[in-house]
């Protein structure tokens, strides 16, 4: 680096000017000539960690090493990313479990409700057994605390009494018509509940079909008339016994609706079913002793040779597998939509008619295999298109 030097041209006077204050001003000026090389020489060298003033100068210059930028102390999304899909993985397994308990206490409980409807002809007697286990049931689920017991007042029984009369009729009728035909056979004309449905729906809801619904009700129909006609073990008492759940059932599901009870009453899925299953009882014992007798003891089972310790066993299990679905019912209830649900319901009438056929060994023909298979297509698809709302007439 060069250092410019300043000299005074002759002509200037100097008498009347002070060395030491000449000498302060010279040092002055060569320290910012100084100071614009160094500038100067930065601009174009400013990745150097250190600079020289000039060769006989002892002074560095070290510049402070630019600062990095902070670096983010946040979870990665990665890792976000994993957890909500172990959480979802969790979820769906247990979703997927909850559906495969459903089915295989349906099928269980189909099972074993034939084979002690088949050994002992009174319905009555045993759907009375089947609400006796569940009474018991429900009342340990309250005692230990399992399940919260609700606060019932007079105003909820009586809201909740019709619902419990078609809900012991259902089950009452259904054990009849399973005592009388095959399992296959019950199902497959139970698969015209979306039929009763639609029909009560409109006479007492005011709930008009879209042609969509009309038109998934064809299928259900002529499938289950196919079937009908087709089927080995038909007779009349199975039939109608079958019919009659239906509108006992499907009447349950319109009541559910049309008699409300007060937001601050309101029950859950549950709570409401454990209710009406200790009522059942309460209204069915009476029944089954006037019609049929007490026809469940030991000594009378022995007195027409029945095997007591396995009429009572699959009783009890029947019974247990019948309380078992439904609660399971409803916690999936709680966890999809109603339209997944019925689609649920459908694919679980599938499986329980194919088990039957397969354990018990019932005669299907290709006719009545086709049947079963168009109404139940039709039950899918009145679960898909029931979701499609019509859309309002322009005024």
């Amino acid at each position: 680096m060069q250092s410019t030097a300043f000299t005074l041209p002759p002509s200037l006077p100097l008498r009347h000017t002070n060395p030491n204050r000449f000498n302060r001003s010279l040092n002055l000026l060569r320290l910012s000539a100084k100071s614009n090389d160094v500038a100067s020489s930065s601009s174009s060298s400013f990745t150097r960690q250190s600079w020289s003033l000039s060769p006989s100068s002892s002074f560095k210059f070290r510049p402070q090493p630019l600062l990095s930028p902070p670096k983010s102390t946040s979870v990665p999304e990665s890792a976000g990313q994993s957890a909500a899909d172990s959480s979802s993985l969790l979820k769906t397994l247990q979703l997927g479990s909850l559906f495969g308990l459903w089915y295989l206490f349906n099928i269980y409980f189909n099972i074993y409700n034939k084979q002690v409807l088949k050994a002992c002809h009174f319905p009555v007697t045993v759907t009375v057994v089947q609400f006796a286990v569940g009474t018991v049931l429900v009342s340990v689920m309250w005692a230990l605390n399992l399940y919260k017991r609700p606060k019932i007042t007079g105003a909820m029984l009586a809201a909740i009494f019709p619902l419990a009369v078609v809900h012991t009729l259902g089950n009452l009728f259904t054990n009849m018509s399973l005592g009388k035909v095959a399992v296959s056979f019950t199902h497959t004309i139970k698969a015209m509940e979306p039929f009763f449905s639609v029909i009560l729906s409109a006479m007492f809801l005011g709930e008009m079909p879209t042609p969509w619904v009309v038109g998934s009700l064809l299928p259900i129909v002529g499938g289950v008339a196919l079937a009908s006609v087709t089927e080995a073990s038909f007779n009349w008492a199975g039939f109608w016994s079958a019919m009659a759940s239906n509108v006992t059932n499907q009447s349950r599901n319109v009541l559910s609706k049309k008699v409300m009870v007060k937001q601050e009453e309101s029950l859950d899925n549950i709570t409401l079913f454990s209710i009406i299953t200790i009522m059942s009882f309460f209204l069915l014992a009476p029944a089954a002793i006037f019609m049929e007798g007490v026809k469940f003891t030991p000594a009378y089972l022995e007195s027409v040779g029945l095997n007591v310790r396995q009429v009572y066993t699959r009783s009890l299990l029947a019974a247990l597998c019948f309380h078992a679905y439904q609660q399971v019912s409803y916690m999936i209830l709680q966890r999809v939509s109603p339209v997944t649900h019925s689609v649920g319901n459908c694919v679980k009438r599938v499986v329980v008619i194919v088990s039957s056929v397969i354990i018990f060994k019932t005669a299907v023909s290709p006719l009545n295999a086709a049947g079963t298979a168009i109404a139940l297509a039709g039950v899918f698809l009145y679960s898909r298109v029931k979701r499609i709302k019509s859309k309002p007439k322009a005024v």
